[in-house]
């Protein structure tokens, strides 16, 4: 079992913007969501984890080892999937893999083609392992940046906004590939897309202007909202009035027809229940934990 330990970290920059404050976490095997919406700080903390850049106050731990004072104890064991995927042009998926399996240490040749093969097989690009991966499809690109993140055989992967720009279909396939590889390592998802998170993740935090304001299990969280959800259809005039009186969740538009979820113990007149979802509870969290 790996486990990394985050242990009262904050991060403050040369300029005294604080990107981190206080953040405890710790992981384990499977998929970890760190759900939070652009510029909360999920970017800056990747980086601290991985030792791009030391925190100011705290410590991190990776199997025991002290990943503050010795990056290469993570790094040594790393893999990373950035939202985009660049590559070389005129280098073909195959190529390119032996050439990334160069740099992470893997110098035995017969290991590096088994390794490689194995993941094309993974990632079901073995048909096109010739091809130059500049002119795949934005999913295939994606599968292949899950086989160069998984060479080198990594026990902890990072993953960043990897849906993004993706089908349905694409991502669909993309998160069962995730899902199959993640029961024997960590993987971080980092991303603003809660569906993803509800599809992939047994465990997540929410982070907010670099503090984690909650954390648990996907489940719990709808269970917190069960019967204190309520929708309506509304009107533009309306809205403010019941912005004014209501704690709001969510603003939808349905067919051009404003709804509106709010969260209340008890159910306001004109208003129906509502099943919760795990965007739900992000927006409850989000709206109602004051910084």
């Amino acid at each position: 079992m790996n486990t990394l330990k985050i242990d009262n970290v904050s991060l403050v920059y040369s300029n005294g913007y604080k990107a981190l404050t206080a953040l405890n976490l710790e992981i384990q095997n499977g998929i970890f969501g760190l759900l939070g919406p652009n510029g909360a700080g999920k970017s800056s903390l990747m980086k601290t984890i991985v030792g791009l850049q030391k925190p100011t106050e705290g410590s991190i731990s990776f199997n025991g080892a002290n990943v503050v004072q010795n990056p290469l104890d993570i790094q040594k064991h790393l893999g990373f999937l950035p939202q985009y995927f660049g590559v070389y042009p005129k280098v073909s998926a195959y190529d390119l893999l032996e050439h990334l399996a160069k740099l992470k240490g893997v110098s035995n040749k017969k290991l590096r083609h088994d390794q490689i093969m194995n993941l094309l097989e993974k990632v079901n690009l073995t048909d096109v392992k010739n091809k130059e991966v500049h002119t795949f499809s934005g999913g295939m690109k994606q599968r292949f940046g899950v086989a160069q993140a998984l060479l080198g055989e990594p026990k902890i992967v990072i993953v960043d906004e990897p849906t993004a720009g993706l089908d349905p279909e694409e991502r669909n396939r993309f998160n069962t590939l995730l899902s199959d590889i993640s029961e024997d390592i960590i993987i971080i998802l980092s991303t603003h897309l809660v569906e993803d998170v509800r599809n992939l993740c047994s465990q997540m935090a929410i982070i907010k202007k670099g503090h984690v304001i909650s954390q648990g299990v996907p489940n719990d969280y709808l269970d917190q909202l069960n019967g204190k959800l309520w929708s309506k259809a509304t009107s533009k005039e309306e809205l403010p009035n019941l912005e004014s009186h209501h704690q709001i969740i969510s603003k939808q538009l349905v067919e051009r027809v404003m709804h509106i979820t709010i969260h209340a113990d008890d159910c306001p007149a004109g208003f129906t229940a509502t099943d919760p979802s795990l965007e739900h509870a992000y927006f409850t969290h989000l709206n109602t934990t004051a910084l």
